[in-house]
């Protein structure tokens, strides 16, 4: 599969199954989309054939010469013996041995809080509720959890875990003990735990940033943006901003981890399809690591996403990458979560293959003990997988999202994003399309343009260097 696209003044192939990206000339990027309309399955035989070259002649010989055409050809036949273009998927048979192979567990999300102290109007917690009832995890239900992540973790030494919520500083000193019982559990059993924390900084202070920043491998600090967008989403139940409050410990923070170890972590809804002004915001405000994601919501919702709003989303992402590029030109350079993309190596070829690995070597953990696939699912009683007294009771639900892949879904089969994004997200996909197995259209359109632009930002800074 060849996919071609032009960005920003470049001309970029991609070859889909091998992962290799070809910036090249006007008359290359013709000869290849002529090449693919005429066979998707070019091979270096094809490319030879008389009758290859006569067509190709016929539909480009009046742009260019038949020289220039014959150096292309040659070119791409090259490329094409190489196993850089016009490569055959050789991933799909081993996805049977991914649907076989025994997973363990090596993540839990740890809802250490069922409450909140602000009233964000596109939770999907509900305020921290998730359908249910405003609850503060104890510390046993939490060390239960952490022995259950060590009994099923096999062999696998670093394990993740990240205090999660509603706002998990509500319920500090659980999340305090809890890391001293992790601690000495690594001793015991040879491993090593990595801990996250996601909170909205409204209960920041010098003692919880001391913490954070001896035991966190990382921390996820919520914020939207400019003080009127994140003010109009992220009130507390007053009906007051909070960004006032908040900002300021968060840049005392990000410095105090030497802007690394952590990402300001935003959503941008219909409100402000002008996000790209959001992360410049962040960039003004000296963020180093950051992330703003498109809110996810049902169309009747005022501030969710909708197919016409596309166009004008695609042009921020293209806007977003211009300023990426000029900001690295000038040393200034940030990341941004989205377009970040590792163009050698990649994920592993499993999670290109299985996706994030909810419901399998991921569960989140409620704050009464029960098992769920993923945050998202938390409080659906069709996913209620087991909890932490008698373990996994169903392990069918496990099973389900093991045979989940690019491979089960039609839509993943045909987009050139696919090894990218693994299948994109399975809660929405349940949610918002027909199910694990089909995919949420309008996710999946975005998530094709970040990648056409994260790979272009590569392109721009090979050719700035």
């Amino acid at each position: 599969m060849i996919h071609q696209y032009q960005n920003n003044g470049y001309n970029i192939v991609l070859d889909v199954n091998s992962g290799c990206v070809h910036v090249v000339d006007e008359p290359g990027y013709e000869v290849i989309a002529c090449l693919n309309r005429m066979n998707e399955n070019q091979t270096v035989q094809t490319l030879k054939e008389e009758s290859t070259w006569n067509q190709l002649k016929d539909e480009l010989e009046g742009k260019y010469s038949e020289e220039e055409l014959r150096d292309i050809l040659d070119d791409v036949t090259e490329l094409t013996a190489n196993g850089q273009l016009f490569v055959v998927d050789t991933y799909e048979p081993f996805i049977g041995e991914v649907i076989k192979r025994k997973t363990v567990v090596k993540a839990l999300c740890l809802h250490i809080a069922h409450d909140c102290n602000l009233a964000c109007k596109y939770c999907f917690a509900e305020e921290g509720e998730y359908h249910g009832r405003r609850a503060l995890m104890t510390y046993e239900v939490g060390k239960k959890a952490l022995d259950f992540l060590i009994a099923n973790s096999g062999t696998r030494r670093n394990l993740e875990v990240d205090f999660f919520g509603g706002e998990p500083l509500m319920n500090w000193q659980v999340v305090k003990d809890l890391v001293a019982y992790g601690r000495e559990q690594e001793k015991l059993h040879d491993k090593h735990f990595r801990f996250t924390v996601t909170t909205n900084g409204v209960l920041l202070n010098d003692e919880i940033q001391e913490f954070i920043n001896k035991e966190m491998d990382n921390v996820v600090i919520s914020l939207d943006g400019r003080k009127e967008v994140n003010d109009r989403m992220r009130p507390f139940r007053n009906g007051k901003g909070s960004y006032d409050l908040i900002v300021p410990k968060f840049q005392k923070l990000a410095d105090s981890r030497n802007q690394e170890r952590y990402y300001i972590r935003g959503t941008f809804t219909r409100n402000n399809l002008d996000f790209s002004e959001d992360v410049k915001h962040f960039a003004e405000l000296g963020f180093k690591q950051m992330s703003i994601e498109p809110v996810v919501g049902d169309e009747s919702d005022p501030y969710a996403i909708r197919e016409e709003d596309l166009p004008q989303i695609f042009d921020e992402y293209d806007k977003l990458a211009r300023y990426i590029i000029e900001k690295d030109k000038k040393g200034e350079g940030f990341n941004f979560f989205h377009f970040m993309i590792d163009l050698e190596g990649g994920p592993c070829l499993y999670k290109r293959l299985s996706g994030c690995g909810s419901g399998t070597e991921y569960l989140a953990v409620t704050p009464w003990g029960d098992f769920y696939p993923c945050h998202q699912f938390v409080g659906d009683e069709n996913f209620l997988m087991g909890n932490v007294n008698e373990g996994i009771t169903r392990p069918e639900i496990a099973d389900e999202f093991r045979c989940c892949n690019v491979y089960t879904k039609e839509k993943c089969k045909k987009c050139f994003a696919r090894f990218y994004c693994s299948g994109g997200c399975m809660a929405n996909a349940y949610k918002y399309a027909d199910g694990l197995n089909d995919s949420y259209d309008l996710g999946c359109e975005m998530e094709r343009k970040r990648v056409e632009c994260a790979i272009m930002i590569k392109a721009a800074m090979a050719d700035e260097n």
